[in-house]
């Protein structure tokens, strides 16, 4: 089965290993509000903020079932609702037992929540799918019958409004029939205290300037977006690594451009006017934040820029 069939079948997330959302109390408080009101959600922000971390909290603190589908254009109806086993209705026939139940069947059966990443993904005829359970509670599906969803059964769903390319405009109905949250980036503190999370044992200063690198990014003039905190994460723990293959130290001036450079220029986007390539822009950035190229630096005999393993 290839990656794309299992996103669009869902999955039923195990309420192990919990994290909290850091610094989002008052959204998760809104949100239980929210789902305990009946109503569906829709959480609006840009990557990285939180939004799932959330979801699954509140999923977790409430004890009910989670089931997670990645919309994107291969999301069909047959997909999100689920299908009759080909082989079992040549011998069987359309016998209510066959039917493989999709995420959107699994969510109302069950009564748990249906989380849709990237509503805005999704194929209109998907969307209007979700839209009659939403308002009902219920669908028919053919050969199979009126299937209603059990107490406790919420959609929320998820999207990044600033991002245009493949996705298609969310319609007034869906709004209508959702709650929306908007989630914007946390403040600096919570940042830091994310990446300590996830990258112990380094060195609080070095780490608090890679979160105002990140936050850089958002500001900068040639920049139409800029890296969520996953960036200021994964600078941490390329840094660890390249620095033991490098044996130098983790807060060496090259070693931190270099996992500066790999985590931040795939999750930039330029200005279609600006002219210059991610890793320039990455660069002017970085010695902003920690200062110029050292000139003085015994451990490197030559520029770090052509050195096999910088990106």
């Amino acid at each position: 089965m290839n990656a794309a069939l299992i996103a669009a079948k869902g999955a039923t997330m195990p309420l192990v290993a919990p994290v909290a959302a850091v610094a989002r109390a008052d959204e998760a408080q809104i949100l239980e509000a929210a789902l305990l009101s009946g109503a569906h959600v829709l959480l609006e922000g840009p990557p990285g903020t939180g939004k799932s971390t959330l979801l699954r909290q509140v999923a977790r603190d409430r004890e009910i079932p989670f089931v997670l589908v990645e919309g994107n254009a291969e999301l069909t109806p047959a997909r999100l609702i689920g299908h009759f086993d080909p082989a079992l209705v040549l011998e069987r026939g359309y016998a209510p037992e066959i039917f493989e139940d999709g995420p959107l069947l699994e969510a109302m059966r069950s009564g748990g929540l249906l989380y849709v990443e990237e509503l805005n993904r999704i194929p209109e005829e998907t969307l209007n799918v979700l839209l009659a359970a939403m308002s009902e509670k219920e669908i028919t599906v053919p050969r199979l019958g009126r299937v209603v969803a059990a107490a406790g059964f919420g959609l929320v769903a998820a999207m990044n409004p600033f991002d245009a390319v493949g996705t298609a405009r969310v319609s007034s109905a869906l709004y209508d029939r959702t709650c929306r949250i908007s989630m914007g980036y946390q403040s600096a503190e919570a940042e830091r205290d994310i990446v300590a999370m996830h990258s112990p044992g380094i060195d609080a200063a070095w780490r608090s300037k890679v979160v105002v690198l990140v936050r850089a990014s958002r500001e900068h003039d040639a920049l139409e977006w800029g890296s969520s905190v996953r960036g200021a994460i994964d600078i941490a723990r390329i840094a660890v690594e390249l620095a033991q293959l490098r044996g130098v130290a983790v807060d060496d001036w090259h070693v931190g451009l270099a996992a500066a450079k790999v985590s931040l220029s795939g999750r930039i986007r330029l200005h279609d006017s600006t002219g210059r390539s991610p890793e320039d822009v990455v660069r002017e950035m970085y010695e902003r934040v920690f200062g110029p190229e050292p000139t003085d630096d015994s451990t490197h005999d030559s520029d770090p820029e052509g050195s096999p393993g910088e990106p």
